[in-house]
């Protein structure tokens, strides 16, 4: 963590803050609650657990949505929401989680498109879960996080947010154009 630094602009001399905490105690919450959703929208989907479909369901789902071979999108959807929010939630390869939220997000989006924009049946719920994750690429994920103990990402980099996003979003966008 970052020492405390002389606030700009301020009157008084040696007037400090400690920039990171704040910063990184947000983040922090960031990822947790947006961790805490992608784990349980991926368990609707895997296990059927909190009122979704399970598998088979959400093979069904998937396949009336267009998509090739439903069960096993609904397996790719699942565990990229439910690995995506565990690493949004330990901070662990945070990046790569961020872009298993957006990528899985913009595709939700593309299905609901119909819809309009308000929720429930518009995409904006969808839209603000992507948007979440990729400023927590873009931002890193501070500095309570497992990231911290690894080499790479010890302090992070945007190139690394921005390679995510762009991961997340070529992803999704692949998948779309085979979903057809």
């Amino acid at each position: 963590m970052r020492g405390p630094s002389t606030v700009p602009g301020s009157s008084r001399p040696g007037a400090s803050v400690a920039p990171s905490l704040g910063s990184d105690i947000g983040l922090l919450l960031l990822r947790l609650g947006l961790g805490v959703i992608m784990i349980a929208h991926g368990s609707q989907k895997l296990f059927g657990w909190f009122g979704g479909g399970g598998l088979d369901g959400t093979a069904q789902y998937f396949a009336m949505s267009g998509y090739p071979a439903g069960k096993g999108m609904a397996v790719i959807a699942g565990l990229s929401e439910t690995l995506g929010g565990l690493g949004l939630i330990l901070g662990v390869l945070t990046p790569l989680a961020a872009a298993a939220v957006i990528g899985t997000m913009i595709n939700a989006a593309a299905v609901k498109w119909d819809g309009g924009f308000f929720a429930p049946q518009g995409v904006e719920y969808e839209l603000f879960l992507a948007v979440a994750g990729a400023a927590i690429a873009l931002i890193g994920a501070g500095g309570y996080a497992a990231d911290r103990f690894l080499p790479v990402l010890r302090s992070h980099r945007l190139a690394h947010g921005v390679g995510a996003v762009t991961l997340g979003v070529v992803t999704a966008l692949i998948v779309l154009l085979i979903r057809g």
